[in-house]
């Protein structure tokens, strides 16, 4: 009598254990890499200020892409390890056996072949879906490192580079999430409710369904390759210094990649600009159409909109929030200090702070003629808040 329950072994612990690691970078990728896509998106806000703000989102997945691309280093190691030195059979490769499996399942699922086929260690659907993690891992991981530093990606590449890498990483991303969510989790979760990742095995009963061929393999006791352990020796001589030589190069490159620039790491405070508008000298048969402020120009002209920063740039230092001006709040701005008002809001030849910083005085943390020339427009538009 068969033992539908009799267990298979189908990965071992540190398999498992990749596996865990692969979801936690993956899910933690997909999440923090979306809501920076579609930042704009309620969902998206939501995330962002549940987790801290949008730099630490992105510190998040960029610590979520380096765990993943040590991942991989991991997994390509111990796949040379597999095929080149245990010899073991390359089953996650497809062949022309697939191919057939593939065709032979359609015609069961439409009811036109009685039997379904059966299949080896890694069905089709899994081949073609572990060819596609290779592909992704390479295009997100280049696209990913070159948007990360696109200061040295321009030094390299002509500068187009890095705007297109931008879209072949978003793109990617939603692909690569959409295959995970529709087609991983339907063979694994719908199809077959598929524990052997997490469990490390399967019954006799699941792999009759699943792994048919493989099952016939094991209890016919196929032998896999046997190694002479001379020839062990000699393959780990050559594979153990290569190993860590690449690791090290791997490990190496992330450290510089991840550390060559600060620029990609923070956010660049907004700075608003004034409009010139072109207003020809000779008269017209028509009126020069003079665009409306909008919300950006109007923004520029008051105090959140980028006059605060100014101040803090320049002024902070000297007038913090101790005693006399104060410069770190707009009402402290307003209030002005022991000298009187420092703003008088409409009237920038009254305001102290346009007397102060005059070109002539050579006051310390002095205005630049074009920062000067946008205070001095803010106080006469009634500094604004």
């Amino acid at each position: 009598m068969t033992d539908h329950n009799k267990k298979y072994e189908r990965f071992n612990i540190a398999r498992r254990l990749e596996h865990i690691l692969l979801i936690l970078s993956f899910s933690t990728l997909a999440v923090t890499g979306l809501v920076q896509k579609y930042a704009l998106n309620s969902v998206s806000v939501a995330i962002i200020s549940f987790l801290g703000g949008i730099e630490i989102v992105r510190i998040i997945h960029r610590i979520a892409a380096v765990t993943f691309f040590l991942e991989g280093v991991y997994h390509f190691i111990l796949m040379a390890y597999l095929l080149y030195v245990k010899r073991k059979e390359a089953t996650m490769i497809p062949g022309i056996k697939d191919g057939f499996d593939a065709i032979y399942e359609l015609l069961h699922n439409l009811g036109l072949r009685k039997e379904a086929p059966k299949m080896p260690r890694y069905n089709y659907a899994e081949k073609m879906e572990y060819l596609a993690m290779i592909w992704g891992y390479f295009l997100m991981g280049l696209t990913g490192f070159m948007l990360w530093n696109p200061i040295l990606t321009t030094k390299l590449l002509p500068g187009e580079f890095v705007p297109a890498a931008k879209v072949a990483h978003g793109l990617e991303a939603v692909l690569a999430v959409l295959a995970i969510f529709l087609w991983h989790f339907y063979h694994v979760h719908i199809k077959h409710w598929n524990w052997s990742m997490f469990k490390g095995y399967l019954t006799r009963h699941e792999m009759v369904e699943e792994h048919g061929a493989e099952l016939e393999k094991i209890e016919k006791g196929e032998p896999g390759p046997e190694i002479d352990p001379v020839v062990y020796k000699k393959r780990m001589k050559i594979f153990t210094p290569v190993s860590i030589v690449f690791s090290v190069i791997m490990i190496g490159l992330v450290i510089f990649l991840a550390n060559y620039e600060e620029t990609a790491i923070t956010t660049v405070p907004r700075v608003y600009a004034e409009v010139d508008v072109f207003v020809p000298r000779t008269p017209t048969p028509f009126p020069t159409q003079i665009p409306s402020p909008t919300p950006d120009m109007m923004l520029a002209n008051t105090w959140d909109g980028g006059i605060d920063y100014l101040f803090e740039q320049k002024c902070s230092l000297c007038h913090g929030e101790s005693g006399g001006l104060s410069v770190k709040t707009y009402s402290g701005i307003i209030q002005g200090g022991e000298s009187g008002m420092a703003v008088i809001p409409g009237r920038p030849d009254e305001s102290l702070i346009m007397q102060v910083l005059a070109p002539d005085n050579e006051h310390p943390g002095q205005f630049s003629e074009e920062e000067l020339e946008r205070v001095r427009i803010w106080i006469i538009n009634g500094a604004r808040k």
